[in-house]
């Protein structure tokens, strides 16, 4: 009954959508175009990265979030730009929304070591429901499980099953060679994502995201003035939308090719999560495992959560081989 039960309360969320929450990866330094379009453009050559999420595999309708991105900065114009596509699947095909954007970041400079970054993101986003594989409360029974269908009009379907709309977001942020802040807002112009007419005056669209995020980087070995080999980078982050909140805070430590990650994750009602990180960097080749160790009410026999970020930097490769300089604590994002 346990897939039945999620259908339900799936339904109930999607159809009313009045406390909506985007996908957010625990790896969000190997996916910072999801943080903040103001992160486009931190490396001189193209960046590519893909992440992929499996968020409470033991149930029998889980999620699944894929992303890939692209970005690079250009100099001459003091400018990053970036492209992306995001996927995620809710419930196994319930729902299934596909996202594609795309992010402009402009950097200016306050002083010899303060810059300042101002990005903007434009998307097309398209919800698909599915509905026959929908259980309706009155479609129960205990006895005898899935029953004929009864007469609630909410069991007829629309006559489309799909919404796509325009989305718009913005963020800002600030950083020194040291620490690094900024603010990112989603959804600015609250699109309507709703499929079923009936529900329009109980929801006023998709709910502004609000994302508060500082970090720092703390060297422990530089080489040759170059950037830090060795380092503690340690973050916090706060999201805010809808009726929703979280916040995740710990640190992450590169040592050479290896680096580790500790954070912890508190939602809005309760404690949710301890995620640990480990991964691998070489060359232009970043591989990240993540695992959300769920410490909630709904306990670890949910599967907790595996997410894979790899990120490819084709900065001192073959086909850029000029050596790029920073000066500035981003090196967690490459």
């Amino acid at each position: 009954m346990a897939d039945k039960s999620f259908a339900i309360l799936l339904f109930f969320l999607l159809c009313f959508s009045a406390k909506a929450q985007d996908p957010i990866f625990s790896q969000f330094y190997n996916a910072p175009l999801q943080l903040n379009p103001a992160f486009a453009g931190n490396t001189y050559a193209p960046k590519f990265a893909v992440n992929y999420r499996n968020q409470w595999p033991s149930l029998p309708t889980a999620y699944a979030t894929y992303s890939f991105s692209y970005d690079q900065y250009f100099n001459n114009i003091n400018s990053g730009f970036g492209l992306f596509i995001l996927s995620d699947d809710a419930g196994k095909g319930l729902l299934k929304t596909n996202k594609i954007g795309a992010v402009y970041a402009y950097r200016l400079k306050l002083d010899n070591d303060i810059f300042a970054k101002f990005g903007v993101e434009a998307a097309v986003v398209q919800s698909r429901y599915n509905w026959n594989k929908f259980i309706f409360p009155d479609q129960l029974s205990d006895e005898s499980g899935i029953i004929t269908p009864g007469g609630s009009t909410l069991e007829i379907a629309p006559e489309n099953e799909k919404a796509g709309y325009f989305d718009l977001s913005m963020g800002v942020m600030a950083y020194t060679p040291t620490v690094y802040a900024g603010i990112t807002l989603k959804h600015l112009n609250t699109p309507d994502q709703s499929i079923l007419e009936t529900n329009n005056n109980l929801q006023n669209g998709l709910p502004i995201r609000i994302s508060l995020h500082a970090g720092a980087q703390i060297g422990v070995f530089e080489k040759r003035n170059e950037f830090y080999r060795t380092f503690i980078s340690p973050s916090v982050l706060y999201v805010k939308q809808g009726g929703f909140s979280q916040i995740v805070a710990g640190s992450y430590f590169g040592f050479n090719a290896l680096f580790l990650g500790v954070y912890y994750r508190h939602t809005s009602s309760n404690s949710d999560a301890t995620i640990f990180t480990t991964g691998f960097q070489k060359g232009s080749f970043k591989i990240g495992y993540s695992f959300d160790m769920t410490i909630s009410s709904l306990s670890i026999r949910t599967g907790g959560s595996h997410e894979i970020g790899i990120v490819v930097n084709l900065e001192n490769s073959p086909l850029f081989p000029k050596e790029s300089k920073y000066n500035d604590c981003f090196q967690i994002f490459r």
